[in-house]
Formats: structure tokens, sequence, C-alpha cells
């Protein structure tokens, strides 16, 4: 397929391509989000793109993994991007970026900084939003059976014998 065959607009190549000759940490389209590197791309039904980036960069600030691929964070908060949850989602997101812009950045997403991010998050851990978020990423993310090798856990063990006879003290990762 080339990329002149979308006549109203940009391929998915071209907007995948202009977006890593740009260095854009995500790119935000008209209901499209996609990484740089292209490992993750998603559509978004109900919630705004930029929503959607700034609940990923959320989730990776609340349970920062540097060895889980953003793809499993974007999993993780898939299950917010309802009809049902999304004005409580969006207005949430609104008081994260005010939180931001009361500290002087245009957004949450535009703070560079990690320790930065987690201040204006350790601000607002109280409220409703936060806490629907972080207890839906313990799940979210934790379920995943693609993230459990990273982190040395080979899933349930009942139905094969039980941790007993399978090395209940070989986790070397803590």
């Amino acid at each position: 397929m080339s990329d002149t065959a979308n006549p109203k607009g940009m391929t998915r190549r071209q907007l995948l391509s202009r977006a890593t000759a740009a260095g854009a940490s995500f790119v935000v389209g008209a209901g499209f989000l996609a990484a740089p590197n292209g490992a993750w791309a998603m559509e978004t039904a109900a919630l705004q793109p930029e929503t959607m980036a700034t609940l990923v960069q959320m989730a990776r600030d609340i349970y920062p993994h540097d060895q889980v691929a953003d793809e499993y964070y974007v999993l993780a908060v898939k299950g917010y991007d309802t009809a049902d949850a999304a004005d409580a989602i969006e207005a949430g997101i609104a008081a994260l970026d005010a939180a931001a812009q009361g500290k002087g950045f245009d957004s949450y997403l535009a703070i560079g900084w990690e320790r930065d991010r987690v201040d204006i998050l350790r601000g607002m851990e109280d409220s409703a939003f936060f806490q629907q978020i972080r207890g839906g990423l313990v799940t979210g993310l934790y379920n995943q059976k693609a993230v459990w090798p990273i982190f040395g856990y080979e899933g349930e063990s009942f139905s094969q014998g039980g941790y007993i006879d399978r090395g209940f003290n070989d986790i070397n990762w803590l």
C-alpha cells in the first residue's frame, strides 16, 4: 500500500514515520496513540488521545518498572476508555494537568522529570480519582501473564504440586 492511498489524510505509516522523525514520546492524533518506536499503538474510543497518553504516563509513575514496556501499561489503562468512565477520567486528568500548571508546567505530560510528576501525584493521592487509577493498576498491570516472567513469577503452582517442591525459595530478584 502506498503512502498516498488515503486522499483524506495521513496513512498510519506516514503518521508513525513523521512522529519518529520528530522524536515524540507519544503521537497524539484524532483518536490514535502510538509510540515512536512502533512498539505499540492504540485507538481510543471514549477518551481523548491526550487523556489516554496521560493515563499511560501516570500508570508508569505510580508503578515504575523500567523493564516493563509501555505496551503493558497501555493494556492496564485501556479499561478506562469507556463511555461510562470517560467523564470521571477526563475530569481527573484535567485536575492532574491543573496541578501541573500550578507548578509551572504546561501539563502533566510536559513534565520531564519523574520526581516532579511523582510530587504532583503525591499531592492528589487521597483523591478518589488517584485511588481509582492506582487500584485498577494493581490488577490491570500485574494480572497480565506476559509481565509475570519479567518479575520471576511462574504463575499459580497448585496444578504443578505447589511451591514446596518447586523451589519456593529461589526468588533471586528480591
